[in-house]
């Protein structure tokens, strides 16, 4: 279904090509606060992934589109879309586009759910409820706590139980390998429980200006500052990340985008660096990111007598490679690892905060100023 405004035919145009019902009352903000755009908007359809559309956007509705809204759906060519001034995704990656021709073949502003530190902004609160979630459901034991409501038994556990070598997480380090505002929600809550936190970028933040968050920010949450990590450690080379990795980690969160230079940046010496603590290991990134032969080798190295020998303690993965993980992959049965399907993200407040960004880009727009979330075409993110 399409829905306009009736502005005159010159005015910019606003295009928005997304998965959901209408949203009325969002769209009837969106023009009385911005009533120099013509709006039209389009509902698509989702085929097998999030990212293969079966719903057809004409070629004119791009043609004459001044901004795109979108998840996934672009235009075939750069000549399909003359005017276009800004294409707004709703989703935090754009690696599912990098190799469309407006990606590739043009320099139209693309702006994320993300803010500038990867990956994504709006996702932040959500996600690192899910980081600790997973992380404590390991940490606390829960698969036996389940068993025991499962077959109605108030359990007196024996002196060599694992719920007698359970650790809280005071004193304890999470190290952020990526600090963007899912990484420094994680860190927020983590600092609340009594950890320390060290942080770990692709470029140097030497100076107080250069940690804050610039992008945009869920009110009350995340570092927006900076003032959480105790350590801050950056590089793409191999020798920066082994030294950020021995930093006697206890949980790493993997909060990186893809990229050429972030594909397999976590693989058997990495995991050997990990292995010296059992540290545990979170990934809300890509699956691409972690050599995942070598992941599942780690895991059922620290399986083997309590992680004596080394190896991991323990995963929690939302993201897998490939996607979707087919049923016979060992990754489903690699021992200590919670595998979720690419669902930490969701929640109800997820279209609604997509918005906020959108109608904040529109003003910024409007008044010629410089957008936030804009992806840096040569970073990949």
């Amino acid at each position: 279904m399409a829905m306009e405004n009736s502005s005159d035919s010159k005015s910019p145009h606003l295009v928005l090509a997304l998965p959901y019902r209408e949203p009325v009352a969002t769209l009837d903000r969106l023009r009385k606060n911005h009533p120099q755009f013509k709006i039209t908007y389009r509902q698509i359809t989702h085929a097998k992934s999030p990212f293969i559309v079966d719903t057809e956007i004409p070629k004119e509705l791009f043609h004459d589109a001044t901004i795109l809204a979108t998840a996934s759906v672009l235009p075939e060519s750069p000549e399909d879309c003359p005017d276009l001034k800004l294409i707004q995704f709703f989703s935090a990656g754009i690696d599912h586009i990098i190799n469309s021709p407006i990606y590739k073949s043009t320099s139209i502003p693309l702006a994320t759910a993300s803010g500038k530190s990867p990956p994504p902004c709006i996702h932040g609160p959500t996600i690192a409820e899910w980081v600790l979630l997973t992380a404590l459901v390991h940490s606390r034991k829960y698969d036996i706590l389940h068993a025991f409501q499962t077959e109605h038994k108030w359990s007196h556990y024996s002196n060599d139980s694992p719920l007698n070598r359970i650790r809280d997480r005071v004193g304890r380090r999470l190290g952020v390998l990526g600090y963007g505002s899912i990484g420094r929600q994680v860190a927020r809550v983590a600092k609340a429980m009594g950890m320390d936190v060290i942080a770990y970028t692709a470029h140097p933040r030497p100076t107080p200006e250069s940690k804050k968050d610039k992008g945009f920010i869920v009110p009350g949450t995340g570092d927006p500052d900076g003032s959480i990590p105790t350590a801050w450690f950056s590089g793409l080379d191999k020798a920066s990340l082994h030294d950020f990795l021995a930093q006697d980690i206890d949980h790493l969160l993997i909060s990186v985008p893809i990229t050429p230079d972030t594909k397999h940046f976590l693989a058997a010496p990495e995991f050997a660096i990990l292995g010296k603590r059992n540290a545990f290991i979170s990934n809300i990134a890509r699956g691409q990111i972690l050599q995942q032969d070598d992941l599942i080798a780690a895991l059922e190295q620290g399986a083997r007598n309590n992680g004596k020998d080394g190896g991991l303690g323990g995963a929690a993965l939302d993201v897998a490679d490939p996607e979707p993980l087919p049923k016979d992959h060992p990754l489903w049965d690699a021992p200590n690892c919670i595998v979720t399907p690419h669902i930490s993200g969701l929640s109800t407040e997820y279209r609604d905060r997509s918005f906020q960004v959108l109608e904040t880009n529109l003003k910024l727009w409007e008044e010629g100023k410089e957008l936030i979330n804009v992806v840096n075409r040569k970073s990949g993110y």
